[in-house]
């Protein structure tokens, strides 16, 4: 069992990792926005896997407030770009 929550907590840093070189090099803005989602779903999954390696819930209402805050990032940053795209136009 130790093992496979070494490998796991590898996979979830390398992938926040490779994500966040996403965000800090991301040509668009749009790509940096995707970027942004797919790492806080990488801590949204993370705090599930410590909740099921440890038998507990505690961590539950802080796993639903991120994920909250990722929708309502997600269609704030959609809504800016319309309204850029908009002007532009």
């Amino acid at each position: 069992m130790t093992w496979l929550i070494v490998v796991i907590s590898v996979v979830f840093a390398v992938s926040a990792l490779l994500t966040l070189w996403r965000i800090i090099t991301g040509p668009s803005i749009l790509d940096r926005a995707v970027a942004s989602d797919v790492l806080l779903t990488l801590v949204i999954c993370a705090l599930g896997a410590e909740m099921a390696v440890n038998h507990h819930t505690r961590t539950l209402p802080v796993l639903l407030i991120v994920a909250a805050v990722g929708v309502f990032g997600s269609i704030s940053i959609a809504r800016f770009v319309a309204r850029k795209d908009n002007v532009d136009r």
